[in-house]
C-alpha cells in the first residue's frame, strides 16, 4: 500500500526533522544515543531527586575504593550530627576491608554497589557487566546480610547496556548531583565552598571514604547543613525502586 503525502506536509516534516537533527547537534549529544527531534532516548541514571514541598532532606555518599583510615571517622562525625549516608562499596576493596563494611552497615548507613574491580563499565561485555555487580552484591549480603539496591558506576561512566543490566536485576543506578572533588586534595573549605551554595533538598553529594581532608571537611558541611534544617539520609530513604520517571536532567521524579 502506498501512501501520499502531500507536498506541503512533506516539506514540514522534512524541516521539523532538520531542527531536531540541528538541535541535537548544538547540545552535544552522543552519536550512540537514538534521537527524534531533539529528544535523547538514552537511559540515564538517578542524579538528584524532586522532593517537592516536604522536609528538606540531603543524601552524602561515599566512595570506598581504596585504602579505609578515615571510614570510622566518617562514622563518628556524621554520628555526632545524627547524619546518616550511604557508601559505595568496590569488591577488591570490601575483601581487603571485611570488617569495616560490618561497621559501615551495622552503623545504619546503606551499602551501595561500585563494581569489583573498578573498571570502565561501558567497555565490558554483557557477562562481565553482571559479574563485576554480582560479586559485589554477594559479598556484602555474606558480610551483612543485605545485597545493595544501588550501584553508582566507575568513573560515573554509564551506558544502556549497564542500565539495561541494573533494571533486570532490580537495582538502580545512582550518580551524584554534587562533586565534592575532595579526591584532588582540596582543603576542607574548598570542599566545602563546592558544597553549600549549591545544596538543595533532594541532592546527593559525593565525597571519597579516604580522601585527604575529608574528616575536616565533613563536620563544616554537617553543621552549615542542619543550621539550613536539612536532614541527613540514605539512599533508601530518598531514592525511589519503582514507581518513578526520570528527566532529562537525571532527577527522579516520584508518581504521586
Amino acid at each position: 500500500m502506498f501512501i501520499t503525502v502531500g507536498r506541503k506536509n512533506l516539506v514540514t516534516a522534512i524541516s521539523i526533522a532538520l531542527v531536531g537533527i540541528i538541535l541535537a547537534c548544538a547540545l552535544g549529544v552522543s552519536s550512540t544515543a537514538s534521537v527524534f527531534f531533539g529528544k535523547s532516548s538514552r537511559k540515564i541514571p538517578v542524579y538528584g531527586v524532586d522532593t517537592g514541598e516536604g522536609e528538606k532532606v540531603i543524601a552524602l555518599t561515599f566512595d570506598a575504593a581504596w585504602g579505609a583510615d578515615k571510614t570510622q571517622g566518617i562514622l563518628d562525625i556524621m554520628n555526632r550530627y545524627d547524619a546518616k549516608g550511604t557508601f559505595f562499596l568496590v569488591g577488591f576493596w570490601i575483601d581487603k576491608f571485611e570488617e569495616e563494611t560490618k561497621a559501615i552497615a551495622k552503623a545504619g548507613f546503606d551499602i551501595g554497589n561500585h563494581s569489583r574491580n573498578h573498571l570502565n563499565m561501558p567497555k565490558l561485555s554483557d557477562g562481565e557487566i553482571r559479574s563485576e555487580i554480582e560479586y559485589v552484591n554477594d559479598r556484602v549480603y555474606e558480610l551483612t546480610g543485605k545485597k545493595p539496591t544501588y550501584f553508582r558506576a566507575p568513573f560515573g561512566d554509564y551506558s544502556d547496556r549497564l542500565m539495561t543490566a541494573l533494571e533486570e536485576m532490580n537495582m538502580v543506578g545512582v550518580q551524584w548531583s554534587i562533586d565534592s572533588l575532595d579526591w584532588k586534595g582540596l582543603s576542607a573549605k574548598e570542599i566545602s565552598d563546592r558544597i553549600l551554595p549549591k545544596a538543595k533538598s533532594g541532592d546527593i553529594v559525593l565525597f571519597h571514604n579516604n580522601s585527604d581532608h575529608v574528616l575536616d571537611a565533613l563536620p563544616i558541611v554537617l553543621a552549615a547543613l542542619k543550621a539550613q534544617g536539612f536532614k541527613f539520609v540514605t539512599l533508601s530513604e530518598l531514592v525511589a525502586t519503582g514507581g518513578y520517571t526520570i528527566d532529562n536532567n537525571g532527577i527522579q521524579h516520584k508518581a504521586v
